[in-house]
């Protein structure tokens, strides 16, 4: 796991200059939630809010996000991806896949299976905190 953490930090230098593995992380959860509190970013990774204040600054001093009232909420500031951040994330997917479908040719599809599966498996119990199906 160590040297898979390693691999990814290293890979996502590489994919786009301007973005670490924590800033394409966060990019990822904001477009997938459609956009959210820091204070909800931070207790999604389990990371202190400071912690996450300083990676949204630079992510909002590089132009990537910005933040938004909430219309149910006016006191509530929600996250969302700006269209650069939306270019750079889709242009680090890309190459990422990319990436991944190269590493992967070569491998048969009982691999695939039995890896996609243990990647269900494993998600499923990160996400409940115990196993799923």
């Amino acid at each position: 796991m160590t040297a898979f953490a390693r691999r990814a930090r290293a890979s996502a230098g590489r994919m786009h200059p301007q973005l670490s593995l924590v800033s394409y992380t966060l990019l990822g959860h904001l477009e997938e939630s459609g956009g959210c509190r820091a204070t909800d970013l931070a207790a999604h990774y389990a990371l202190d809010k400071s912690t996450v204040s300083r990676q949204v600054t630079a992510l909002e001093r590089a132009g990537l996000v910005e933040r938004r009232r909430d219309p149910e909420d006016h006191r509530v500031q929600v996250l969302h991806l700006t269209e650069a951040g939306r270019s750079i994330l889709a242009q680090v997917t890309v190459s990422r896949r990319a990436a991944v479908q190269e590493r992967l040719a070569d491998w048969t599809q009982e691999d695939l299976d039995r890896f996609a599966a243990c990647l269900v498996r494993y998600n499923a119990w990160s996400s409940t905190g115990a196993e799923g199906d």
